[in-house]
């Protein structure tokens, strides 16, 4: 990756990491947490990776994504404004009740949303049945899933995998947000699903362990991903929660509360010294 590709893809992530917080702050609620710790991922894609239209949002051939970890909804809304499929100026309306922009991503509200979701462990299962529809209709458009490594305790995830390995899905790549934290402590303290990849691995993937806010790392792995044949990918993207927001990092009191007035006033200033 050239260094003025990397500059320009941290300079959107932090505008985007500038719009969770605005989100939420004006919300008076949400999950900037885990928002922030997969918003590498989301920018890169985005910005850089998926076949996807602003103009033509539900395009056929267009690469499908779901956030199967949809409470950090602020984080997606935040990259598809940025990219163009809504003002970014709407951030502002999040989880007002008159807003097309709620806790959790709905497709039949929000611009350039494929799946529905909240309800942890279903994300992928659609996920699934996108990129199974793709081979049996023998389209080119890759699907990709976002997962939280506390939602991988639902034993739904591992049916999906299951049968997504079975099937040969190689259109489908699996990210798992690995900060290794939830809403009740760390995933270790709760119900731990370590070894990560191993797991996957177990269940027939192709894996790839990356530092999940490293765009070097990142584009290699979708690319190796993309190369990848006869099997599905699953990337385990070690990040931190609340990064880029120093009172936020690795702080699980941050999964799902928002900032108060001081709190935004700081974030957003550490946030503009990345512009």
């Amino acid at each position: 990756m050239n260094a003025e590709l990397k500059s320009k893809l941290q300079k959107d992530a932090a505008r985007v990491r500038m719009n969770v917080i605005e989100g939420t702050f004006n919300a008076k609620s949400g999950h900037p947490g885990g928002s922030l710790s997969i918003t590498d991922i989301l920018t890169y894609l985005y910005m850089e990776k998926l076949n996807v239209d602003p103009k033509n949002p539900r395009a056929e051939d267009r690469d499908r994504l779901v956030l199967s970890k949809g409470h950090t909804a602020p984080a997606l809304y935040a990259v598809l404004a940025l990219k163009g499929f809504f003002p970014i100026e709407d951030i502002k309306t999040l989880r007002k009740p008159d807003s097309y922009l709620q806790g959790h991503p709905s497709m039949h509200m929000t611009p350039g949303v494929d799946m529905s979701t909240g309800s942890l462990g279903q994300g992928i299962s659609v996920a699934v049945g996108m990129a199974l529809g793709a081979k049996l209709n023998k389209k080119a458009y890759r699907v990709y899933a976002i997962l939280g490594d506390g939602e991988i305790q639902e034993g739904q995830v591992w049916e999906a995998a299951m049968f997504a390995a079975a099937k040969g899905l190689d259109n489908l790549t699996v990210v798992v947000d690995n900060n290794n934290l939830q809403i009740d402590g760390t995933i270790e303290e709760v119900n731990s699903p370590y070894p990560i990849d191993e797991k996957f691995e177990a269940f027939g993937f192709n894996v790839i362990n990356i530092d999940g806010h490293d765009f070097e790392q990142i584009a290699a792995a979708f690319e190796a991903a993309d190369n990848c044949k006869g099997k599905p990918t699953a990337i385990i993207a070690k990040t931190i929660k609340g990064k880029g927001v120093s009172f936020m990092e690795n702080q699980v009191g941050w999964h799902g509360k928002a900032p108060n007035a001081e709190e935004y006033e700081i974030a957003m200033a550490e946030l503009k010294e990345a512009l």
